[in-house]
């Protein structure tokens, strides 16, 4: 264990020293500033920002320095002390804004944001007017016949691009689970389709 890891252990492992709680303060401020700058990093895709993102911000930081301090006896020096600190408050503010969308939000893109959707494809005037009445075939789809969960899975990976790994991080869960989501999104989107004449049976 480095000398600074060490330190910090030995600090925040005796309780009644005096060098507890300001090691505690002197902890908790570096948690604020990683936790401030992923929370900003981040909040737009969850559409919070001002004074609620800062506050998510420090309850992460105070969450993560509870953790830190009744895990401190597992911290075996197989990195910097701070580097596995970091770790507890990113996993808190992932975990928080993940709690903050699905009570809050229905995941659904703003209309400028789905009209941006035939632009990607490169496609030529009469192929781009097909794909704009398809496109409108799909978001009333994605808003009425999947689950919330869905939405957020579909909108997220396929129109925004995030990555399986970067959602599964984010939504603290695991790549197999984001497939399964995906693939039952994609079945209750594709019968809807072909309900409404968009899509051939064998399209």
């Amino acid at each position: 264990m480095d000398p600074e890891s060490a330190a910090w252990v030995d600090a925040l492992t005796d309780r009644s020293g005096a060098e507890y709680e300001p090691t505690c303060a002197r902890l908790h401020a570096l948690l604020v500033r990683i936790a401030m700058a992923d929370a900003f990093r981040r909040g737009f895709r969850y559409r919070i920002t001002g004074p609620e993102l800062n506050d998510l911000a420090h309850q992460a930081a105070a969450d993560a320095l509870m953790r830190i301090t009744r895990k401190i006896h597992e911290f075996r020096g197989d990195a910097r002390f701070t580097t596995w600190a970091f770790r507890f408050v990113v996993l808190e503010v992932s975990s928080k804004l993940s709690r903050h969308f699905w009570r809050g939000s229905t995941a659904r893109l703003e209309p400028e944001e789905w009209a941006q959707v035939p632009d990607r494809s490169g496609a030529d005037p009469v192929s781009c007017c097909q794909a704009q009445e398809l496109v409108e075939a799909v978001q009333d789809a994605v808003d009425t016949a999947l689950s919330i969960r869905q939405r957020q899975v579909f909108t997220e990976v396929v129109l925004k691009g995030t990555s399986l790994e970067t959602l599964a991080d984010e939504l603290e869960t695991n790549r197999n689970a984001l497939y399964k989501t995906m693939f039952d999104a994609r079945k209750k989107l594709r019968a809807r389709l072909v309900a409404k004449g968009h899509l051939g049976t064998a399209g």
